[in-house]
């Protein structure tokens, strides 16, 4: 439990350095959700099967299917293999362990329905634009919000057998479970909506954030911490082939970010509103800045050497390829120079034409793809892990730390990678405990969107990592 702790805290440090008057990012995104089925609803599998329910078939079988007291839904976690409090945690109100649960009822509330009123929402629209998030893809209960199968996969074809004696995670994964032991599957499902999808109601275009809708934001060890609803025990790591690495799943992660952006921005569909650009593909706080007419205005735009462009013209986010080439520089060197090259003529390439973009675009993806594959293979020893830290804060990645965005992902990664290096026993959590002042000077270095400083965050940053560097 000591990795959901963690977590907890990381994402405590980050509400309170961000108001609710600026962009709680990922803390938000977490937040947004709403309450599913009471126990008292909860019926085993046996029974959903008495009522003739398909129970062979690969479709979508609901909560109440993983439920049983003798499976999911028991009220102690004292299960022999697995918590098998997993839906109670699911449910918990109070906590971001439950805001899959709470995804649907999160409409109805105030914030939601302003959102649905600027957007003028009828209930069909609803269902179109918001229902592709926050519910289930399949399920007949949107109110159930963002249930088991939504990540695990329709279970019509695995819920029968997959806990009968002789069952191992490679057979229900053969019968259609979703293998989220594996970093890109994971990220797949999770970026679905947690960074913007390709299917119905899962993209999450500017105008809904300009209705209200938070900013998105993604990290996927962290989202994937806050909802972890089990222990890594002796017998998760005999089950699933190791512990989960926090390292890894980070650099998967931002690999598989930078991917999912650049696939929907090649879409025309996507790519354009009108006869606008889609703005949610850009650097919010590049064009939000505040506006002076008088002579004396101060210009707060401070060029960025990863993005040749002028400053007048709206940069593409690279927030995560920013994070991407500090991983690289590290794990992948060789790979490293051409990500950094692709990611500059895709910024250039945006000052040309659409077709130059999209070229440059498909090339970009494949550099990061590769990536995915180095680092889905990568151990992420301790010195490289100490050495991705140094990388994500030397001068030649921190001068790319112009815009709000790229800060908030370096601190969330040297916030991740220092506890994914005590959950691997790298490093004791005393120590890391003992950095916790230095790290949330880093957060609160992005307290405020709008008063963003590069410079001053940059020291706060180097500050925190250069107080890590003395465990190493």
């Amino acid at each position: 439990m000591q990795r959901y702790y963690m977590a907890i805290r990381r994402l405590a440090a980050l509400c309170r350095a961000v108001p609710r008057s600026g962009v709680m990012a990922f803390a938000a995104c977490v937040a947004m959700a709403g309450v599913a089925l009471g126990a008292s609803s909860l019926v085993s599998p046996a029974a959903v099967q008495a009522q003739g329910a398909p129970m062979g078939m690969r479709g979508h079988l609901g909560v109440a299917s993983c439920a049983g007291s003798t499976c999911h839904g028991r009220s102690v976690a004292d299960g022999a293999v697995v918590r098998q409090d997993e839906v109670l945690r699911w449910q918990e109100d109070s906590s971001p362990t439950g805001a899959h649960s709470r995804a649907w009822r999160v409409i109805q509330e105030p914030r939601g329905q302003a959102i649905v009123r600027r957007m003028g929402l009828d209930a069909a629209g609803v269902q179109r634009e918001c229902a592709g998030c926050h519910a289930s893809p399949g399920s007949s209960r949107p109110s159930d919000g963002v249930d088991c199968e939504a990540c695990h996969g329709a279970s019509g074809g695995w819920l029968s057998t997959h806990y009968t004696v002789g069952a191992s995670h490679t057979r229900n994964v053969a019968q259609g479970m979703t293998d989220l032991v594996r970093p890109q599957v994971k990220a797949q499902v999770c970026l679905d909506c947690h960074f913007s999808g390709d299917a119905r109601g899962q993209f999450i275009a500017h105008r809904i954030m300009a209705a209200g809708h938070p900013r998105i934001s993604f990290e996927l060890d962290l989202f994937s911490t806050l909802q972890q609803h089990h222990d890594e025990d002796a017998d998760y790591v005999q089950r699933k082939g190791g512990k989960t690495s926090a390292m890894r799943m980070w650099a998967v992660g931002q690999a598989e970010a930078v991917k999912r952006s650049l696939e929907l921005y090649s879409q025309p569909a996507r790519a354009m509103d009108g006869i606008f650009p889609e703005f949610t593909f850009y650097d919010c706080h590049s064009c939000h800045r505040r506006i002076y007419d008088s002579e004396d205005g101060n210009v707060t735009a401070v060029r960025n050497p990863g993005r040749p462009v002028d400053l007048g013209t709206p940069p593409y986010n690279d927030e995560n390829m920013i994070m991407l080439l500090a991983a690289a520089r590290v794990v992948a060197p060789d790979a490293a120079a051409q990500f950094d090259a692709r990611a500059k003529a895709f910024h250039k390439a945006m000052l040309a034409n659409r077709a130059e973009t999209v070229a440059a675009a498909q090339a970009l993806r494949q550099s990061a793809d590769a990536l995915s594959d180095r680092f889905a293979s990568t151990s992420f020893t301790r010195e490289q892990t100490f050495a991705i830290m140094e990388s994500i804060a030397s001068d030649a990645i921190g001068e790319r730390y112009t815009d709000y965005e790229g800060a908030v992902q370096s601190v969330m990664a040297v916030d991740t990678l220092l506890g994914g290096m005590v959950n691997q026993g790298m490093v004791s959590s005393g120590a890391a405990n003992g950095l916790r002042v230095q790290i949330n000077q880093a957060y609160a270095a992005v307290r405020d969107p709008n008063g963003f400083q590069p410079l001053a965050f940059r020291r706060a940053l180097g500050s925190a990592v250069r107080s890590i560097r003395s465990l190493r």
